[in-house]
């Protein structure tokens, strides 16, 4: 199987769980702390796996300027991304309370914020086969893991906005089927570049991502589940950790 192609059905896996947290948050009525908890834990498993599988990888293949480069741009860029989300409507897209609420007309904004968080994931897995010749066990599993609470919370703030069913599962659809292509396309295109080039791409993935997680995901964690996300964020970063050096 091509390698573009293999880039594709791991990306697909890994943004599956969006779907599966959507379901989750649409048909069933969880507890708010619940939803929040499990926000947390995967804020901490995905910044494990920012900081280990990318910027140390990173660093290790291409030195220190591109990592730094590669992360402040790409931090650079989703927030000035996000600011115009958020500008647009979008701005309580990952929040499960009434704030959906308060963004009427901000339908679209809400779908492009949604694929501006989960295309910088999907790219990683893509471009991880690159470099290693397989994915990453932790960074899939952070990427499963901190999506899943994203689909639950979106989706319960979207049913609360009176948002359809049809809508919100559309929504998600296409946001995996993009983030797929995505992946899929970054693997073709950099296919013979150079190891410094490969990682500057992960850095400034890297530095979205966790521009994502302060911006969007823990946000709502702190809100609902209050004293306890420090914990849960510290619990996820070991776990991710551990699963990371156990594959070794």
């Amino acid at each position: 199987m091509p390698l573009w192609a293999q880039a594709g059905l791991w990306s697909l896996l890994g943004a599956s769980s969006l779907l599966v947290g959507a379901l989750l948050g649409y048909l069933l009525k969880l507890p708010t702390r619940l939803t929040a908890g499990i926000m947390a834990f995967g804020c901490g498993v995905l910044i494990s796996a920012v900081a280990y599988d990318l910027i140390m990888e990173g660093f290790q293949q291409g030195g220190l300027w591109p990592i730094i480069g590669g992360a402040l741009a790409g931090s650079a860029a989703y927030t000035i991304a996000n600011w115009l989300v958020n500008k647009g409507g979008g701005k309580h897209r990952k929040r499960s309370g009434d704030q959906q609420k308060d963004q009427a007309g901000g339908g679209m904004a809400i779908a492009i914020g949604s694929l501006l968080d989960g295309v910088p994931e999907s790219i990683v897995l893509g471009v991880g086969l690159l470099t290693g010749g397989s994915v990453s066990l932790a960074m899939l599993a952070a990427i499963f893991l901190s999506n899943l609470p994203e689909g639950m919370t979106s989706a319960i703030g979207m049913k609360k906005a009176g948002r359809s069913r049809l809508y919100v599962f559309g929504l998600w659809t296409g946001v995996v089927a993009l983030s797929t292509c995505a992946a899929a396309t970054g693997a073709a295109l950099l296919g013979d570049a150079a190891p410094s080039s490969i990682a500057a791409v992960n850095a400034v993935a890297a530095g979205a991502l966790l521009a994502m997680i302060a911006d969007t995901m823990l946000p709502e964690a702190v809100e609902e589940e209050h004293g306890g996300t420090g914990m849960l964020v510290v619990v996820g970063l070991l776990a991710a950790f551990a699963l990371s050096h156990s594959s070794l």
